[in-house]
C-alpha cells in the first residue's frame, strides 16, 4: 500500500482525475470526499463504504506501516451473537446486524471463518440467574440461543465443568482477522481509495467549509489533506483525537484495559467449541474465557488491568494474574495443566469508564452537532470487529440517509 507523500513526491498512480494532490496551501476545493482516521476493522469498514458512493474520493489515513495492528488484530477473534450489551444499545443493534453481514461477506469471499459456537457455563445459581438474563435478551434481539443441562454440557464437551448448566450460543464463531482486513484495504483500493500508512494525524481544523487534517510521516515530512467530510476511527486514539477538534465541556477522558492472553501447548483437555465464564458485573469484559483459532489451537483471555498507557502491549508473566487466571480457567475446565500455559500476547481496550465505572458503556458514534461532516467513534471495543459492518453503514446512515 503506497504511503502519503508531499505534494511533488506522489507517486503518478495515485493521481485520479476526480482527485487532487495532496496541498499546504489553501484550495476552494477539498482533495477528498471523505478523510477516514484509523485503519483498524472499523475505519477500513467505513472507508469501503463510504468510497463505495458514486464519484467518492476516499483517504484512509493510519499512523502504523500496516493496517490493523492495535486493538483489531490484538483480541480474541471472535463473531459475537450479541448476547451481553442490553437490548436498546448499539453495541446490541449492531452485533447483531454485524454478525450477519459478516458470515454473509466471509462465505461469498472465502474469508476464513467457521461457526463452532460457544458455551457460556454457570457454576452456581447466582451465575445461572445471570445466563437466565442474557438468554431473555437474546430472545428481545432474536439471537438464538439454547439451554444444557450439566450433563447435556458433559455430552458435548467431556472435559468442560458446568454445575448449573450453560446457555448454547450458535451463531457465535471466529473469523481470521487479518483476513478480513486484508479483504477489506483490498475492496476499498480497488474502489479508487487511497490509503496513507506511516502517517500520523498532528492537526485538525475545521476552514472554509472542509476539514483540513495535518499528517506527518515517518520521516518527519509533513502534509495537509483537505476533505468535506472527516472520520474519527482511531481507536485507541480516538478520544485524544476527539478532544482536539471539540470543546471542554465535550470532552472525554479515555479509559485503557489491558488484556493478557495465554496460549496452550498441552493436548488434552481439549473443546471444540468456545467456552466463557457467566459474565460478572462491573468486570471490565467477558471473563478469562477459551477461545480457538481456526486451526483448532486453544487460547485462553483475556484479564483487566487497567493501564494509562495506551501502547502498554508488551506481555509479562506475572505471577498474581496468571494465578488469578489459572483459578478462573479451572472453575470450568478442571483438567487445566498450568505448566503448558504460557504468555502469549496482550491487547488494549478503549474504554469510555474506568474500573470504578465498571468499564462498560455503549458505542459512541455520532455526527457531532456544529461541526458539519464531522463523524466521531469513541469506545468501539468488543464487539468492534463483529460490528464493523454495520458501523460502516450507521456511519453512512449518519452522513447521508
Amino acid at each position: 500500500m503506497p504511503l502519503l507523500r508531499l505534494p511533488g513526491h506522489l507517486p503518478r498512480h495515485l493521481i485520479r482525475p476526480h482527485q487532487r494532490c495532496f496541498s499546504t496551501t489553501p484550495s476552494h476545493h477539498a482533495d477528498f470526499t471523505h478523510t477516514i482516521i484509523g485503519g483498524g476493522a472499523v475505519g477500513l469498514a467505513i472507508a469501503r463504504r463510504l468510497q463505495q458512493r458514486p464519484d467518492a474520493s476516499t483517504v484512509l489515513i493510519e499512523r502504523h506501516g500496516a493496517v490493523g495492528t492495535e486493538t483489531s488484530s490484538r483480541n480474541s477473534e471472535v463473531i459475537h451473537a450479541g448476547l451481553y450489551y442490553g437490548t436498546d444499545t448499539l453495541k446490541a443493534k449492531l452485533c447483531v446486524r454485524g454478525k450477519e453481514l459478516l458470515y454473509q461477506l466471509c462465505s461469498q469471499h472465502q474469508i476464513p471463518h467457521s461457526r463452532v459456537g460457544k458455551l457460556i457455563v454457570a457454576q452456581d445459581s447466582v451465575q445461572r440467574e445471570a445466563l437466565e438474563g442474557l438468554a431473555r435478551a437474546a430472545d428481545a434481539l432474536g439471537v438464538e440461543t439454547g439451554w444444557l443441562s450439566p450433563s447435556q454440557v458433559t455430552d458435548r464437551e467431556p472435559d468442560v465443568r458446568a454445575a448449573e448448566g450453560a446457555l448454547w450460543s450458535p451463531t457465535t464463531g471466529i473469523i481470521d482477522s487479518h483476513g478480513y482486513m486484508a479483504f477489506l484495504a483490498e475492496e476499498f483500493e480497488a474502489a479508487g481509495g487511497d490509503t496513507a500508512l506511516g502517517n500520523e494525524v498532528v492537526g485538525v481544523e475545521r476552514v472554509g467549509g472542509e476539514w483540513r487534517v495535518d499528517v506527518r510521516s515517518g520521516d518527519g515530512k509533513t502534509a495537509t489533506i483537505s476533505s468535506e467530510v472527516l472520520v474519527n476511527a482511531a481507536g485507541l486514539a480516538a478520544i485524544p483525537l476527539s478532544n482536539s477538534i471539540l470543546p471542554e465541556g465535550r470532552r472525554l477522558k479515555p479509559y485503557y484495559a489491558k488484556g493478557t492472553y495465554y496460549s496452550y501447548a498441552a493436548r488434552e483437555p481439549r473443546t471444540k467449541t468456545l467456552v466463557y465464564p457467566a459474565p460478572v458485573k462491573g468486570h471490565g469484559g467477558l471473563g478469562t474465557h477459551l477461545t480457538l483459532d481456526l486451526r483448532g489451537r486453544v487460547r485462553f483471555g483475556p484479564d483487566v488491568q487497567w493501564v494509562e498507557d495506551a501502547g502498554d502491549v508488551v506481555p509479562r508473566e506475572d505471577l498474581e494474574r496468571r494465578k488469578a487466571a489459572v483459578e478462573e480457567i479451572r472453575a470450568y475446565l478442571p483438567g487445566l495443566q498450568e505448566e503448558k500455559l504460557e504468555v502469549d500476547y496482550c491487547g488494549i481496550r478503549p474504554k469510555l469508564a474506568g474500573k470504578d465505572g465498571g468499564g462498560g458503556k455503549d458505542f459512541y458514534i455520532k455526527k457531532e452537532e456544529g461541526f458539519e461532516g464531522f463523524v466521531n467513534l469513541l469506545g468501539i471495543e468488543s464487539p468492534g470487529l463483529t460490528s464493523s459492518l454495520a458501523i460502516a453503514d450507521e456511519v453512512h446512515r449518519l452522513l447521508y440517509e
